[in-house]
């Protein structure tokens, strides 16, 4: 569902001030609903939930997706270590308190989802539920790279990823930006993706985003700690990044509600993929944890 499609649902484009920075943001559904905040992942933005967002403000969330730290034209600082995990943390927690939310519903893909481990980890007590999608907990996954070798020779796009000297930003960007559209294997509409591309094109864009992947020590050194908070884990199966070893095993670090669906036949990209699948089961977590 393209933005603005529902009439009955409108997206409403917000602008979030935190500290220095101006966050550009999607919202939907009535302001005094639940608080859903929606954190994408890379190459992504925040219209990566375009076909989520309607649903949840139907069903009388306020559902805020947000172009996070890097992907803001406004919100681009300058080091690498701008963009380490506890900054986007505390990005996030800013973000739900602009919308007066104590307590919300955090829904995550890819390094969002990084980041929802982590800030439920050491801050349960400002969440009703965690949905992450696509993205193991950070622990299942540093293990299943250092045991399993599949899973480790997944992530060595990663490992390119953080070199800074600009190998990886010229080998994305070369022929009309022709690995950066592979990146998403054919699984994303073609409008997000034209779009997506030209905004990471821009000066600096691309750096900025990447650097979620230099800040950190390792390739996956983001402190997230044991989950108590109700959590709903969707993963596909196709997932070329993230394998079976790490996803099957994320529950050994949740010890509140938990569960794990894998779908069957989806790849990484799951809300621009099969939002007709995921949304429902995100509608029902929420709903359970009101």
């Amino acid at each position: 569902m393209p933005l603005d499609a529902n009439p009955a649902t409108p997206i409403d484009h917000l602008e979030i001030q935190v500290g220095p920075h101006t966050y550009d943001a999607l919202a939907c559904g009535p302001a005094d609903g639940e608080v859903v905040l929606l954190l994408h992942g890379w190459p992504e933005f925040a219209d990566s939930w375009s076909a989520v967002l309607p649903a949840l403000g139907a069903a009388g969330y306020r559902a805020v997706a947000v172009d996070q730290r890097g992907y803001s034209p406004r919100a681009r600082p300058p080091r690498i270590a701008d963009y380490a995990v506890p900054e986007l943390v505390a990005d996030a927690l800013a973000f739900a308190d602009s919308q007066g939310a104590g307590r919300f519903h955090l829904v995550s893909h890819d390094w969002g989802g990084m980041v929802a481990w982590a800030l439920a980890g050491a801050h349960p007590e400002r969440l009703k539920s965690l949905t992450v999608l696509a993205t193991p907990h950070p622990d299942a996954l540093n293990r299943a790279a250092a045991e399993d070798s599949d899973q480790h020779h997944r992530l060595d796009y990663v490992r390119f990823f953080r070199r800074d000297d600009g190998a990886a930003e010229a080998a994305l960007l070369a022929d009309g930006a022709a690995r950066l559209r592979a990146a998403y294997g054919g699984k994303v509409p073609e409008a997000l993706v034209e779009g997506n591309v030209r905004r990471l094109s821009e000066p600096g864009a691309l750096t900025a985003t990447l650097n979620w992947y230099r800040a950190p020590e390792s390739v996956i050194s983001v402190p997230a700690g044991r989950i108590t908070v109700p959590t709903l884990f969707l993963w596909g199966s196709e997932d070329v990044a993230l394998g079976r070893v790490a996803a099957e095993s994320t529950g050994e670090w949740v010890d509140g509600p938990y569960r794990f669906e894998a779908l069957d036949g989806a790849s990484h990209w799951l809300p621009e993929e099969v939002p007709a699948e995921v949304t429902p089961k995100i509608l029902d977590h929420l709903g359970r944890h009101a």
